[in-house]
């Protein structure tokens, strides 16, 4: 799949932004790149409505950016390079001019929709499913298994708490773009900006938000296909210890470490976290029954609290996810501090 996108980069540097210089469109502007040519070959035989919809966007976009001036063709170029650099973008990196389609409606309307309408139908099943174009970039569902292979946590990426589908399953979880695809252009293929999320995080909590910007401007935010692991500090305070009738508005979360504030708050607020963890460590099922392992279970076996929770610190080291043992942990140490057992 991200062969996609190295066709689309082709597109854009090698046909669109040397348009002026290069005459009428056609078919021999994708000489050099024999593999892309296959594909436009064939899709401009086609009567599929992918291969119209492909070919014939890269053809009109392709007559508007020839009357461009060389100091615009340019713009547009930092503009694709930096909406495209996913992890500079996340690092809030100055050097990374991130542009969204109103911004380029400004000053090119034309342009600018015709792009929206391009990028935002690339990522869609009536292209990527043609045999001509499959054949060339292969399937998604290689990816998410590539994916699930080396992620194996069997945890949604984002929040953590919901299972997502691993290699014991014939369907897989849709992926999210992570800057979306209805406001930013250039990345809508581009596999650094596309994750597996499970339903909660991608369809319900996130839907369109931007993780790179808030009503207050550019913001930070964590870089989805990091290679280092990120630890992150939890703790829970209760404001009584009444579990039985324990509310979310009794419950306060503080993330640390300091360092990553920003990214933490971010993470927060596009997914929705202290509502969604608030709500485990209150439900009957999750917090109650963690308390109940240590007050029933656990003393039942002739052993004391604090055992048990030197026991959960050493498994929410080795395995965070199993059990929520990271949000675990911290919520069992809240009910002892204040008094639960």
């Amino acid at each position: 799949m991200e062969k996609m996108q190295a066709f689309i980069d082709f597109i854009f540097y090698e046909v669109w932004c040397k348009a002026s210089a290069r005459g009428p469109f056609g078919l021999h502007l994708f000489d050099t790149n024999s593999e892309l040519r296959e594909v436009m070959g064939a899709f401009y035989y086609s009567d599929a409505q992918g291969a119209d919809f492909f070919y014939g966007h890269v053809e009109r976009i392709y007559g508007l950016f020839s009357a461009l001036t060389a100091s615009e063709v340019h713009q547009f170029q930092y503009w694709y390079q930096g909406n495209n650099d996913l992890e500079k973008i996340c690092a809030n990196d100055p050097a990374a001019q991130l542009v969204r389609y109103a911004d380029i409606a400004v000053t090119h309307k034309s342009l600018g929709e015709q792009l929206a309408v391009f990028f935002k139908g690339l990522y869609s099943q009536s292209l990527l499913d043609l045999a001509a174009l499959r054949a060339k970039i292969g399937d998604i569902d290689d990816h998410y298994q590539a994916f699930v292979s080396t992620n194996k946590a069997g945890k949604c990426p984002f929040c953590g708490i919901d299972d997502i589908k691993g290699d014991y399953h014939s369907k897989r979880e849709a992926y999210d773009h992570f800057l979306p695809k209805t406001h930013y252009p250039f990345n809508s293929i581009n596999f650094r900006n596309l994750a597996p999320a499970c339903h909660e995080c991608n369809s319900t909590y996130k839907l369109s938000k931007d993780p790179t910007r808030n009503s207050a401007g550019r913001r930070k935010a964590f870089y989805p296909f990091a290679v280092a692991r990120q630890t992150m500090d939890i703790q829970v305070v209760l404001q009584h210890s009444d579990i039985e009738n324990l509310k979310p508005a009794d419950v306060q979360l503080q993330f640390g470490p300091a360092a990553i504030n920003e990214e933490i708050d971010t993470w927060r607020d596009v997914y929705g976290i202290d509502e969604r963890y608030k709500a485990k460590v209150c439900g009957e099922n999750d917090g109650r029954y963690w308390l109940e392992q240590v007050l029933d279970e656990w003393k039942e076996n002739g052993r004391e609290p604090a055992e048990f929770l030197t026991t959960l610190a050493r498994q929410a080291l080795s395995r965070p996810y199993a059990d929520c043992n990271f949000l675990k942990r911290p919520f069992l140490e809240a009910c002892r501090d204040v008094g639960v057992f």
